[in-house]
């Protein structure tokens, strides 16, 4: 089949002629696929960071020895006539030998400068052995720590010897006198650098190694020995630390052609350009210009460190070069030692490379210690060699016509192969060779915005780029460029500061100290800057600002504050997000900036983005508002009234569709309750006297510990039911060999609920056993006990929270707690778990010491303001405190009772000198251990703030609040700074055409678009019968709810509080979990969203709770995506045995939760026992709507049609009222029927345009309804007593369960079709009442569950299908 260009790009690909395209799928937008709900909450690892330099050092000094014995030639060298003469460019023998000693020995000296200006220089020239000690011992006595350079040309003695010496002379002249390496050593010590520039170098780098060894293994000896005479010695330094750099190697000479100077090597290291350049004359190679000579290249104009004249621009040229080289041959730590450790050892390193390159082509290996790759045939020599051309070709009309001199196109060119890199690579390849010119290319202005704008591309690549961009030495040069005032490099700097700092943050104490801050502060300031470089500047500055209080105390001059609240509304929801942050952290712990935000009330500023459409953005203005009341400065009335405000301001979010906003909720309100601990104990004692006096049944079954299934009614089977504390659930689900565990159990009768005994699951059959805390230590208020508090305990329904006298904001933010604690996302009812727990901890501990001293004062109640303690804990710790005055006011109750203290890990502070406050030392105390003490770990970093806490903060009240706090983070402010550190400019994978996720999902398109056209051809023909038993098999508890995969040939079955996953083609069981709803509540409705995508399942249960899976019936663990209370009052009655018993004789009397989704809206219905129909806005994960249904009784069934706005809803009371969303509040019920005498089993809004709405009643009469007239058009009477019913969506087929049971399908004109005796299905036995129906969305498929757990599937006839 041949393919078009235009349908190659086309999202189908490939489908048979027939098949139309089917776009459909493409336009259908995702829920829950944000990175929030598929990645784990928490900050990225952070990176070994090895760019900084540890040590960086200086030579500081530098040691010139010379042996030349000027006229007298060594007697072991026999040298060519003529012969290399020149020494640091001088010819000896042009003056007289001592004056040739000194203008060599002064030149060299200048030649050094030229690198190391500030170095102290002695020479030593023609020495002797005394002289170079007295030079060396002297130079390292001044050098310190730092590194000495030793420089020894012997030119004028004889070679190195096997043993390890080098030679020097006796005072007369008359002798060569050997000065052992060994020796050199001891007097040099390390740090250091020596440069031999002789014959056979070689052997001195060897001997030197050897010398080392020998001295390690006489320490070693010296260590074990005490009478060993090195024993008493102060310890020589280690040699590990000298760097050498020899001319050739062991057995080689040095070059004597007489073209070149005798000191080559010594020329290479100091004079690499001069040097450079004639060799290149020398070269017989086509050069540009054949008639340069070596007269014409001494007059090359120009200076050394002048970029912008042709020497210049040489030596900067040959800088990037032997750099770059080194960077992409060398490993990056031996690179980091000798290319950045050091300027001097840098340059001589860099030089070393010309001198490998130069002298290998005269048959000489230059060696260095430690010893580098071979770099000579590197190709980014040629590149040097064309500059070099390009540069001399230029000379004659320079010098002759003084013509203007063109600047070279290498860094311009260089540049383009970096960005040739950028564009064409792949994801895994090696480093770009060019990056250390890049860095090189900054210096310029020319390339400068080019050079910015290439980096900032590469290090979008992400965190690996970023650190290769740090070592290669980048840190210094973009701290520098933020001096400049250029506008243009404004968006660029920033771009690739927020990469930095995205990777690593301790750049921030670099930023402050150069006033970099102010730069950001400019940027984010500035109106006209595009948001996205706003974003990125407030990034910076919330990384700057965070845990750091030099950052806090710049920004807040800097203004931080009043810049951030002005920018708070602003559209790009990125921004808003990071301007909370940055809010939340600068005033983290820091007072003053507090009272600034309050100032300038920015707490209430930050109200408008708690309803914030964005999440995050919710979540970050939770953040900085539980950071804003959790500063632990003295309380004024002012501020605890402040502190009041925010706190119900924040109840609010109590609902949030969002787990990550609830779960931020949790951490801002434990900030409060650290501040007015006191108070919030006084609350905990109260409910807990409460809740003790008042007997609650449980809703269910509050005597059985887990196994709810009772054996009266039904055979156990092995279920997941032991885990009813909430968190258990992760015992559960996370456990795939439980699943598996499960379907090996045996499954007949006998086993009864022993064969799966609560203890194979988890630690303890008892609720509390593993709620949050770390090593599975009971907790002392369990789950059932906070649950039982939230429902009984003078519950004001959470609606009239708001508006409350403030006496009682402990109270409602308690409640709220309370709430929280049940929520039904485990990591929020975790984090709140925690703060209950700790709070009522205390709260006895007080208590008890209370009652040892004084029984009457319970009663009290606690004061508004946290400064005037209560007396109730005044009374708690006086016994224990030397003076008042060693406890200072600040927002927390003076340290309680002894028995308390082992909480805190922490004594009583003894009476201490005003003025010096201090940490009270870490003992643990004795007496007193609490029986649940253990859960908080011993050794909890208390006291290890680290050096940036002064000592103001030095009483108790820090060691109090770490309690809750220490452990209470969400991770979301990390998470959210791990967007800057990835690729930001790279195409998402799922848009990129050839990546796996869109093959993948144009698989499943393809897949989709084949079941619809299929499924339609067999409805369209018409289905005439519907009995033919595909599927049975026996479910593992009662199913209650049923729920089709539209394409897979996968079903999920709910029973009360589990769901099983079938594969109704291979009629095998592919998974069954735990859902994690409380013992009393059970799974009323399923939806799957995403269903022609990456399917997730969505449960409602009975008590308004949400919860949404992922990863369920593939080989993977079910993960629960996200949670929420889509009802909020919604609490499931408190259910008698009565109750129970009808449950089995009148399902559809019960209510529950009904939910209907809307793929293309990405809106979710949900009702039940409640008096609204609520809609959520899941892509903002908040309510967007809640329409008054306008009558008594339940909501028992919800259908939606987006085309039209239009909602039904079929009543209890028997009613069907259809509602228009878009019109307001009081308008929206656009039609109430009242046909139906009984309640509605289902209302059936049909899709199309002109689509009716059909609805049946539990007496069986079917009604068809035109939303646009007031009576039914049409009545078809069923079975009487039905027990469950679904309805078609295409084949307009209906389908009754009713008590007596069989089951009968209907066409739309009323006839039964297929009668469904029940009673002859499994082995002949017969089978209970029909629970639960579904039709298949697009088959002619018929699923139906039954009270005795089993589980089948209808379809219509083989011939059809």
């Amino acid at each position: 089949m041949k393919m078009d260009a235009e349908l190659l790009h086309s999202p189908v690909v490939g489908l048979a002629e027939e098949e139309e395209v089917d776009l459909t799928d493409w336009n259908l937008p995702l829920a829950f696929m944000k990175k929030r709900h598929t990645e784990k909450i928490e900050g990225s690892k952070a990176l070994a960071q090895s760019w900084r330099m540890k040590d960086r050092m200086k030579t500081v000094s530098v040691a010139l020895v010379l042996c030349l014995n000027v006229g007298v030639d060594p007697p072991d060298v026999v040298k060519t006539s003529p012969c290399a003469r020149l020494e640091c460019w001088i010819d000896p023998l042009s003056m007289s030998p001592q004056k040739a000693l000194e203008t060599i020995g002064s030149n060299l000296q200048k030649q050094y400068e030229n690198w190391q200006p500030r170095a102290r220089y002695k020479q030593s020239l023609d020495p002797t052995v005394d002289e170079v000690k007295k030079l060396c011992t002297s130079l390292r006595r001044n050098a310190k720590e730092e590194r000495v350079l030793f420089h020894y040309n012997g030119h004028g003695v004889p070679r190195p010897t096997v043993n390890g010496e080098i030679w020097v002379f006796n005072k007369n002249y008359t002798q060569y006198i050997p000065l052992s390496i060994y020796d050199l050593q001891t007097w040099m010590g390390s740090p250091s650098i020596f440069v031999y520039d002789c014959s056979n170098a070689g052997i001195i780098v060897k001997s030197f190694k050897q010398f080392a060894l020998q001295r390690e293994q006489e320490l070693e000896v010296a260590a074990i020995n005490p009478n060993h005479p090195l024993a008493q010695m102060p310890l020589p330094p280690s040699m590990k630390n000298c760097i050498q750099l020899a001319a050739c190697e062991a057995n080689e000479l040095l070059p004597m052609n007489p073209d070149l100077p005798a000191d080559l090597f010594t020329s290479c290291l100091t004079t690499p350009i001069k040097i450079a350049l004639r060799w290149f004359c020398m070269q017989k190679s086509a050069k540009l210009v054949p008639g340069v000579t070596l007269d014409l290249i001494e007059k090359i104009p120009g200076r050394l460190n002048d970029r912008r004249t042709p020497l210049g621009e040489l030596n900067w040229i040959f800088t990037a070069i032997t750099d770059t080289i080194a960077w992409n041959v060398l490993p990056r730590d031996l690179f980091q030692k000798l290319f950045r450790q050091d300027l001097l050892v840098a340059s001589l390193f860099r030089n070393f490379l010309l001198a490998e390159r130069i002298m290998r082509s005269y048959n000489c290996t230059p060696v260095s210690s430690p010893r580098l790759p071979p770099t000579y045939m590197h190709a980014m020599w040629q590149a040097w060699d064309l500059a070099v051309d390009i540069c001399l070709s230029q000379l004659p009309t320079i010098i002759e016509e003084g013509t203007a001199f063109r600047h070279s196109p290498f860094f311009a060119e260089q540049l383009t192969a970096f960005q040739v890199w950028l564009t064409m690579g792949v994801e895994n390849r090696n480093p770009p060779e060019q990056l250390p010119i890049v860095l090189q290319v900054l210096l310029s202005q020319v390339h400068r915005l080019r050079a910015l704008e290439l980096l900032g591309r590469f290090l979008d690549l992400g965190p690996w780029a970023v650190s290769l961009a740090l070592s290669v030495g980048i840190f210094p040069y973009v701290l520098k460029l933020l001096q400049s005032s250029a506008r243009e490099l404004r968006p660029h700097l920033v771009f690739i500061w927020a990469k930095i700092l995205a990777v690593d943050s301790s750049c921030q104490a670099d930023l402050v100290k150069d006033n970099g801050h102010k730069y950001f502060l400019s940027v984010l300031a500035d109106p006209y800057m595009p948001a996205e470089h706003r974003t990125m500047a407030v990034f910076i500055l919330a990384v700057i600002v965070n845990n750091y209080n030099t950052g806090q105390e710049a920004c807040l001059q800097g203004n931080l504050i009043a810049i951030c609240l002005e920018q708070l509304n602003d559209p790009h929801p990125l921004l808003r997000q990071w301007v909370a942050i940055c809010l939340g952290r600068i005033w983290q712990n820091f007072d003053s900036a507090r009272w600034c935000g309050v100032r300038d009330s920015a707490h209430e500023k930050l109200y408008s983005l708690l309803s914030d459409p964005i999440p995050e953005v919710r979540c970050a203005a939770v953040f900085a508002l539980g950071t804003f009341v959790g500063n632990s400065a003295e309380r004024t009335d002012h501020s605890t009234t402040i502190d009041h405000n925010v706190a119900m301001m924040l109840a609010q979010l109590i609902n949030d569709g969002s787990p990550i906003v609830r779960k931020e909720l949790v951490v801002a309100l434990s900030h409060l309750v650290v501040q007015y601990e006191s108070n919030f104990c006084t609350v905990a004692l109260q409910f807990m006297e409460e809740e003790k006096n008042y007997a609650v049944p449980s809703p269910a079954n509050s005597t059985e510990t887990g196994n709810v299934t009772p054996g009266r009614d039904s055979p156990a089977v092995p279920r997941l039911r032991s885990v009813n504390s909430y968190t258990n659930l992760r015992a559960a689900t996370t456990a795939r060999t439980l699943n598996k565990s499960l379907q090996n159990l045996n499954l007949n009768e006998e086993g009864g609920p022993a064969a799966f005994s609560p203890g194979n699951l988890s630690t303890s059959s008892s609720a509390s056993s593993t709620l949050g805390s770390p090593d599975n230590d009971e907790y002392l208020l369990s789950f059932e006990t906070i649950d039982k508090m939230r429902r009984v305990s003078s519950y004001s329904s959470l609606n009239s929270l708001i508006g409350v006298s403030f006496n009682s904001v402990y109270t409602q933010i308690w409640r709220v707690l309370l709430h929280l604690a049940a929520d039904p996302f485990p990591d929020v009812s975790d984090l709140a778990m925690k703060v209950l727990n700790s709070i009522a901890y205390k709260a006895t501990m007080n208590a008890r010491t209370q009652r040892i001293l004084d029984s009457g004062s319970l009663t009290q109640s606690a004061p508004a303001s946290p400064t005037s303690k209560g007396t109730l804990i005044h009374q708690a710790g006086a016994s224990h405190r030397s003076k008042p005055s060693s406890s200072p006011s600040s927002g927390s109750p003076p340290m309680p009772g002894a028995s308390s203290s082992s909480l805190t890990n922490e004594v009583p502070k003894p009476p201490v000198r005003e003025g010096l406050p201090t940490r009270p030392p870490y003992t643990p105390t004795l007496g007193g251990q609490a029986p649940h003490s253990q859960q908080f770990p011993r050794t909890r970093k208390m006291f290890d703030k680290g050096p940036d806490q002064t000592a103001e903060d030095g009483d108790e009240t820090a060691a109090h609040r770490s309690f809750i706090s220490v452990n209470l983070q969400t991770g979301l402010c990390d998470w959210s700074a791990k967007y800057f550190a990835q690729p930001v400019m790279k195409i998402p994978e799922e848009h990129d055409l050839e990546s796996q996720v869109r093959k993948e999902r144009e698989w499943r398109f393809l897949r989709n678009a084949r079941v619809r056209r299929q499924s339609q051809r067999i409805t369209q023909r018409g289905v005439t019968r519907l009995d033919d038993q595909i599927f049975i098999n026996r479910n593992p508890g009662v199913p209650s709810v049923v729920k089709f995969h539209p394409f897979n040939p996968c079903i999920a079955v709910a029973d009360k509080d589990s769901i099983c996953f079938w594969d109704w083609e291979k009629g095998e069981r592919l998974d069954y979990f735990y859902n994690g709803n409380p013992r009393y509540t059970r799974i009323t409705a399923m939806e799957y969203l995403n269903g022609h995508d990456c399917s997730l399942l969505l449960t409602a249960t009975d008590d308004g709770a949400l919860r949404i899976w992922k990863n369920f019936a593939d080989q993977r663990n079910p993960e629960m995506v996200t949670a929420w209370q889509g009802l909020s009052d919604m609490l499931p009655t408190t259910r008698g045995l009565a109750r129970r018993v009808s449950i089995y004789l009148d399902r559809s009397k019960q209510g529950g939760m009904v939910v209907d989704w809307e793929q293309e809206t990405g809106l979710l219905m949900t009702s039940g026992d409640v008096r609204v129909i609520r809609i959520w806005d899941t892509e903002r994960e908040m309510k967007v709507q809640d329409i008054p249904t306008g009558a008594d009784s339940c909501v028992t069934s919800l259908s939606c049609d987006p085309q039209r706005s239009l909602v039904a809803a079929g009543l209890g009371d028997g009613s069907v009222r259809v509602y228009d969303r878009r019109m307001g509040p009081n308008e929206c019920r656009v039609m109430t029927y009242r046909e139906h005498g009984a309640w509605v089993v289902k209302a059936h809004l049909q899709k199309e345009p002109e689509g009716h709405i059909i609805s049946v009643s539990v007496n069986g009469d079917v009604r068809f309804f035109d939303p646009r007239t007031p009576e039914s058009i049409n009545i078809l009477q069923t079975v009487k007593g039905l027990t469950a019913l679904d309805i078609h969506p295409q084949a307009n087929l209906f389908a009754c369960g009713s008590m007596n049971q069989f089951i009968a399908v209907y066409n739309s004109n009323g006839d039964v079709i297929s009668n469904i005796k029940y009673y002859d299905g499994f082995m002949g036995q017969r089978i209970g009442a029909i629970s639960c129906l579904a039709f298949h969305p697009y088959w002619p498929h018929l699923a139906v569950g039954s009270n005795d757990y089993y589980m089948s599937i209808y379809s219509a006839e083989k011939r059809l299908r």
